[in-house]
């Protein structure tokens, strides 16, 4: 059973694009699964495509550069349905995220700032 789709919730600032189109000549195709907290900072992780296993109950936000770009369906309803903003800030993500290897950590934020995620 794939996940369910979401119309497209995600955007991209320029340099977030950089580094994504960076990174997928060098690995390959990619992925990007939103992880917990609030969403304005939180960290999505950036892996190659596949070595996360995407569960029905996940939503497909849309694609960065081609990249798909997931969140947890729980989640996503508790956000209140986001649409976020990938951007990049300087300095590696603790864990094991690709974009570190950049020297660089993606963070989310509501691509729309009169809302507030909780």
């Amino acid at each position: 059973m794939s996940p369910e789709v979401a119309t497209t919730q995600v955007v991209a600032t320029v340099p977030a694009i950089r580094v994504l189109r960076n990174l997928t000549a060098a690995f390959g195709p990619l992925m990007l699964f939103q992880s917990g907290g609030c969403c304005d900072g939180s960290s999505p992780i950036c892996m190659r495509e596949g070595e996360l296993l995407v569960s029905p109950n996940d939503v497909l936000l849309g694609q960065v550069e081609s990249v798909p770009v997931y969140i947890d369906g729980e989640q996503y309803e508790r956000w209140g349905r986001p649409r976020l903003e990938l951007d990049v800030s300087p300095g590696p993500a603790e864990g094991f995220s690709l974009e570190a290897l950049a020297g660089v950590h993606f963070t989310t934020r509501d691509a729309l700032p009169s809302r507030s995620c909780s």
